[in-house]
């Protein structure tokens, strides 16, 4: 059974969900391997105009779930290269994507919402980045995060770590929209519709260009983020963090 869905409507708004619920859509190594399937599956639809991505139930996503992995170094190193591989995914669609953010999106999660084009949420939302504390390092979601914020404000947010409402992430820019929690998949709904009248091959070719501007394109950096994130992880201290927060160690 997969922990991604996919459901179209008949605008062609095609909407991706982390179908994890039990556990706040954290990203397993399976869920991770299900985005991953889906995205291919959905670049390889012209029938798509628009993407909206979204998590069942509470939360948009939790981040990494690290509880099961901590003593599986080369399965941690997979779901951190395939993560940075489903991030550069959802940018390198030729469709716009909406993230629509409830509860939660914190470390990798947030990392999801800041990748797509829009994101909305809703006041009470939590997101930000707390790997730090956890003695984990950022670097998969980093060249993101300064896309979306700047180098300056990624620095003070990454270096922090925490969290922040949905309103503290529309004052800094880490999301275009916040509107009441009741609201947020009626409005991402709205949004979606309005930029599906869009031209196609438009929006497509304004998407990669805006890409190639951006450095997005390019494999290197990235793949270099996601081996920091593994060499950190299985390091001393954070081994030793996670272990007293999951009670491994």
């Amino acid at each position: 059974m997969s922990l991604v869905k996919i459901t179209q409507d008949d605008r062609s708004i095609v909407t991706l969900t982390l179908a994890r619920p039990e556990k706040r859509n954290a990203l397993s190594l399976d869920l991770i391997n299900d985005l991953e399937s889906s995205l291919r599956e959905i670049a390889g639809n012209d029938g798509h105009r628009v993407m909206i991505l979204a998590g069942e139930g509470a939360s948009f996503c939790a981040g990494m779930d690290l509880k099961g992995v901590l003593d599986d170094a080369k399965r941690m190193s997979g779901m951190l290269h395939g993560l940075s591989r489903a991030m550069r995914s959802i940018r390198r669609l030729s469709i716009p994507t909406i993230a629509q953010v409830q509860g939660a999106a914190v470390g990798g999660g947030c990392g999801l919402a800041v990748v797509c084009d829009y994101a909305v949420t809703h006041p009470e939302a939590k997101l930000g980045y707390p790997e730090v504390e956890l003695g984990v390092c950022p670097a998969v979601v980093a060249p993101w995060l300064i896309r979306r914020i700047g180098a300056g404000r990624a620095r003070s947010l990454l270096l922090a770590g925490g969290t922040m409402s949905g309103t503290h992430a529309i004052e800094i820019g880490l999301v275009d929209e916040i509107v009441e929690q009741d609201q947020l998949e009626q409005r991402c709904l709205e949004f979606a519709t309005k930029l599906s009248k869009g031209g196609r091959q438009a929006m497509s070719i304004t998407k990669h260009w805006l890409n190639e501007l951006e450095g997005s394109l390019e494999d290197a950096s990235f793949e270099k983020a996601a081996q920091i994130s593994a060499d950190v992880i299985v390091g001393e201290e954070a081994q030793e963090r996670l272990g007293r927060i999951f009670g491994s160690k």
